[in-house]
């Protein structure tokens, strides 16, 4: 069910900032959107197969600007790359995890996504992500 690692979600406070410093690290061919539905401005890095993804909030109010807020910049999620979300969740309650989504939502570059809690997984949030 779970084919590859999607991508690394990265928590910053200036998404400009972030970019320049990772430019110096030659990924330097970013796709920018914003998704509201999130509450963040998300720039894609491509690396390999999956991307590194730099989320930064629209709002304070923001689960970003939230978790930035309590935590402050660096790793926020890391996104599991699923042929099937709802199969997905189903067999994730099954095995006794706790859902943040129930039902799958729209993220970024039009996939799919849900949330698995981090107190089920040692303290890491999960993301299945449907592309």
């Amino acid at each position: 069910m779970i084919q590859a690692i999607d991508h690394i979600g990265i928590a910053v406070a200036d998404l400009d900032e972030a970019l320049a410093a990772w430019s110096r690290l030659g990924l330097d061919r970013p796709v920018i959107e914003d998704v509201p539905e999130q509450g963040v401005r998300v720039a894609m890095l491509p690396v390999g197969g999956g991307k590194i993804e730099l989320l930064a909030p629209l709002s304070p109010d923001s689960p970003v600007g939230r978790f930035l807020e309590r935590r402050g910049p660096g790793l926020h999620h890391v996104a599991l790359r699923v042929d099937d979300i709802e199969a997905a969740l189903a067999e994730a309650e099954a095995r006794g995890l706790e859902l943040i989504d129930r039902q799958p939502r729209s993220g970024a570059g039009g996939a799919r996504i849900a949330f698995v809690h981090p107190r089920s997984t040692g303290g890491t949030l999960v993301e299945f992500c449907q592309r």
